[in-house]
């Protein structure tokens, strides 16, 4: 299984199944792995909460729509 495709922390990395948004080193590892910003991990995570799988669709929610229509919705 890919790195991509799984949510199984590095050695000595966060827990999979959350991101504690306080511990710059997980928002940073987090960050890399779903290849956003940490400003993006912090804002997915008080908007969904910590759980990566929540984080993950909500990002993937973001980046799913054109600029467009988030200009739209943003109106």
């Amino acid at each position: 299984m890919s790195e991509e495709a799984s949510f199984a922390a590095p050695a000595g990395g966060p827990a999979a199944s959350s991101i504690d948004i306080a511990d710059d080193n997980q928002v940073q590892t987090w960050a890399r792995k779903l290849a956003v910003s940490p400003d993006q991990i912090r804002d997915a995570v008080k908007h969904v909460g910590a759980n990566a799988s929540d984080v993950e669709e909500f990002l993937k929610g973001s980046r799913s729509t054109t600029n467009a229509e988030q200009t739209k919705k943003a109106i």
